[in-house]
Formats: C-alpha cells, structure tokens, sequence
C-alpha cells in the first residue's frame, strides 16, 4: 500500500487534476459557442441578463473565450492556471447563489474550485 507521500503518487494525482482543470475548461469554453452540451444562456439569472448591454448569448461566449485561456493555462503553467480557475468557479457559484438560480450548480461549482485551489497548492509542490 503507498502513501501520499510518496512522490509519484502525488505526481500521479497532480497530472489527474491538471488534465480535468485544463480540458473541461476547454470544453466548456468552446460548447459556449455551439450549445451542444447544454443551452448555457438560461444558467444566467433574469436580472443577470437584465443588467447586460447584450444579449446572454454574447456574454457567454465571452464567458467561453475566458474558459479556454484558463485551460490553457493550466495545462502550461499549472499553479497560476488552478488558481484563475479556482476564483472563476468561485465567482459563478457566488453569483448563482447571490440570484438563487441553479443552487445545486453553484454547490458544484464550490466543489469544483475547492478541487482546483487542492491542484494549485499540489502543483507549489513541485516548484
């Protein structure tokens, strides 16, 4: 049995989450363009959409192009990639739960930036 200790291990995990902080962004960046996974525009609260000189669409496209640089980065400069990931869940939940718009998402999301500040720290590890 090995431990967390043990340095391949830990690289092990480090690359695990570098590869899901880096490709899911992407992913998710690019279906802001093309709606395939799912109609990102409705994840926006009314008075979201109600405040914004443009339509939902255009501000999430603009939401993708900043989700693609973020993968990006973290599959090149790791730390600074899961830290700008982590703020950026966190801001989203936050904002789903100051409009109490998709709750359940915003708790995901929580979780999701939690996993990315735990990849950031593995990865000041390594430095």
């Amino acid at each position: 049995m090995t431990t967390l200790t043990n340095t391949t291990e830990i690289n092990k995990l480090q690359n695990l989450l570098k590869y899901v902080f880096g490709i899911v962004p992407i992913v998710a960046g690019l279906d802001k363009f093309f709606n395939i996974l799912v109609q990102w525009d409705t994840y926006l609260a009314p008075v979201t959409l109600d405040l914004l000189p443009f339509s939902g669409a255009t501000f999430m496209m603009i939401v993708g192009v900043i989700e693609i640089i973020a993968g990006i980065i973290v599959l090149f400069k790791t730390q600074l990639g899961a830290y700008i990931v982590s703020i950026w869940l966190l801001l989203i939940a936050l904002s789903l739960l100051f409009t109490w718009h998709h709750p359940d998402v915003a708790v995901r999301d929580i979780v999701m930036a939690t996993s990315a500040y735990v990849l950031a720290k593995l990865s000041a590890l390594k430095n």
